[in-house]
């Protein structure tokens, strides 16, 4: 049977992936007071977040179809579906104990925000907090969207994967990656092009949220996330631009930022 949240239909999916093969444990910690979840970004894989840097955490990152050990499965093309499929792989971990703070990178925060409120919606369950990094809110009307043309040239895609941040620029130039790498983020970005949020008038998540944004990125209302908890908020502007974070001294500045927010939440 759908589950119905706010009005959009999550699909009852009738095979789930195996949730060893969507959830990549990066740092096993059985006794850790938080399960941190990440989120990875347009055409992103699992293994590139902070491990057993962050104290007190077991950590975990979620693997979309078409990469890693999940190369030969299709690319998704619904988030609700992926959504449907995360918290499906995550209840068991969650549910093992401990808080559960998710940490989203660009399409990763609007996978984490949906996931967030399937859980609050359905199981009562949600995140002690919420990490959101370069993206828009989801119900801002100026987010980047990948134009429907399916015959867009390279070049078009190149252009716009430019403007949108969608890819590292030192990888732009590198052709072989981008031949590899392009219909996977294509696919993804269009994931959240066709993802509409319409702000109720109450706020839905009551979980403090912390927003961090490049100095040089494209986005500029990552405010706006404000909107949609009623817990604190806060955003934090780093030196950089769209992948900030694969700046050494920001990514030591975010690592430092959870473990001291996670401890604080100890004592709330």
């Amino acid at each position: 049977m759908d589950t119905w949240i706010l009005g959009v239909k999550f699909p009852k999916t009738a095979l789930y992936a195996d949730a060893k093969s969507f959830v990549n444990c990066l740092y096993r910690n059985p006794g850790a007071l938080f399960r941190l979840v990440f989120f990875p970004w347009s055409g992103g894989g699992s293994t590139f977040f902070y491990t057993n840097s962050l104290p007190q955490s077991q950590v975990h990152s979620i693997r979309l179809a078409g990469r890693e050990n999940r190369s030969e499965e299709p690319f998704p093309r619904d988030i609700y579906q992926i959504v449907d499929e995360v918290v499906h792989a995550l209840l068991p971990i969650i549910r093992g104990g401990g808080n559960f703070p998710f940490f989203g990178h660009s399409m990763g925060c609007y996978i984490a925000f949906l996931t967030a409120l399937h859980l609050k919606e359905k199981y009562m369950l949600e995140p002690v907090h919420l990490f959101m990094s370069s993206s828009s809110a989801p119900h801002s009307r100026t987010r980047s969207r990948l134009s429907k043309d399916a015959q867009l040239t390279d070049e078009q895609i190149i252009c716009g994967l430019r403007e949108t941040g969608g890819i590292p620029k030192e990888l732009i130039a590198d052709k072989e990656f981008l031949t590899k790498h392009i219909p996977k983020v294509i696919s993804d970005m269009r994931l959240i092009s066709d993802y509409i949020f319409d702000l109720p008038p109450k706020a839905l998540l009551s979980c403090d949220l912390t927003c961090f944004i490049g100095s040089e990125d494209v986005i500029t209302d990552a405010e706006a996330w404000k909107d949609v908890t009623s817990g604190s908020f806060d955003i934090h502007v780093l030196p950089g631009d769209h992948f900030y974070i694969l700046e050494p001294s920001n990514e030591d500045f975010i690592k430092n930022y959870i473990t001291k927010t996670l401890e604080l939440s100890m004592w709330s």
